[in-house]
């Protein structure tokens, strides 16, 4: 969820072989109280394959803090993809689900036509919140599937010395997430011990990108440190990765994304006035508290948040351009 309703404008932009693109984040309030490192989309950077969209979150101390408390709100357009690294968070969406996901469980939704949900550090709750909030686009075809929520506790590990891999979406090495997506996609934390030096398979036809969490590993022989991300291109093979300290990355990736798209609140659409008319739905069903296109979040104590207003400027998409 993003609180930022600055017009976003999401386009591909891979390059056409390997590069190694620092990308540095922005500051930005998720919430009440949590403060997030947004890594997509940037000025230079606005999509790795179908991810449009990477927050990272911590470590922060919550011990004497309420932790993530994030009102219902509606997506559409788009997948969430939630990714702790320590701490819990319950998630309610308005399909009924009540799930506290934990580290190195997968929460998959998927919002299709439109859902809304919240997110909540439960009471009482573990001293340390750290963790990515991700997104991801929906093909034309697919953007308007039924609403789902998928939570995975067993996700494939790909391990080697000095190595483990979590596979949270698409493939590595034979090991094949059970999340469902909707074009080829690559999603692994990638966690390597003090000293370890490896090389990881890649899919040529993906455009890839690195976000440390942890550490600072060399990436293709560059040191990346905790909370920027790396875009590498694409048209690689392989890609070698290295620690001093012990180090944790995610590795994103996917085909290009050629779609044109407009990315504003919580919204991923074709064109303003789909997005318009989607905040337009969202203020009338949040207003009288019922259920409709995105329906109620059944459980959650409080208000739904308020869109905020559209922008003086027109919504479009626009293309690879900037």
């Amino acid at each position: 969820m993003t609180r930022d309703p600055r017009v976003t404008v999401c386009a591909a932009e891979a390059t056409a072989g390997p590069v190694r693109e620092l990308v540095e984040p922005r500051r930005v309030q998720l919430g009440e109280s949590t403060e997030v490192r947004r890594l997509l989309p940037s000025l230079g950077r606005r999509m790795v394959g179908a991810w449009c969209f990477v927050d990272h979150y911590g470590p922060d101390d919550v011990a004497a803090e309420p932790g993530m408390q994030v009102a219902p709100h509606p997506h559409v357009g788009l997948q969430t993809v939630s990714w702790l690294l320590s701490g819990e968070v319950h998630h309610r969406d308005s399909l009924g689900s009540s799930v506290l996901v934990r580290p190195g469980e997968l929460g998959l939704m998927t919002a299709g036509r439109g859902i809304a949900h919240s997110e909540q550090s439960p009471d009482p709750h573990t001293p340390i919140l750290h963790g990515a909030q991700l997104w991801v686009a929906l093909p034309g075809e697919e953007r308007a599937v039924a609403p789902r929520f998928e939570h995975h506790a067993n996700l494939p590990v790909l391990i080697e010395p000095g190595l483990r891999a979590t596979v949270l979406l698409g493939e590595l090495g034979g090991a094949l997430s059970p999340g469902r997506v909707h074009s080829p996609l690559l999603g692994v934390d990638v966690a390597l011990a003090a000293g370890t030096a490896r090389t990881l398979p890649l899919e040529p036809d993906f455009e890839h990108a690195v976000l440390t969490v942890g550490g600072a590993p060399e990436i293709d022989g560059r040191e990346v440190g905790p909370g920027t991300l790396l875009y590498l291109g694409s048209g690689r093979r392989e890609l070698p990765v290295a620690a001093g300290p012990e180090s944790r990355f995610l590795l994103l990736g996917g085909v290009p994304f050629a779609e044109q798209l407009v990315m504003w609140w919580n919204f991923v659409g074709r064109s303003g006035e789909e997005i318009a008319e989607a905040r337009a739905t969202w203020q009338e069903e949040a207003a009288r508290r019922a259920g409709g296109r995105f329906g109620e979040v059944p459980g959650y104590e409080g208000d739904p948040l308020s869109a905020p207003e559209l922008p003086p400027t027109p919504l479009r998409p626009r293309g690879r351009e900037r």
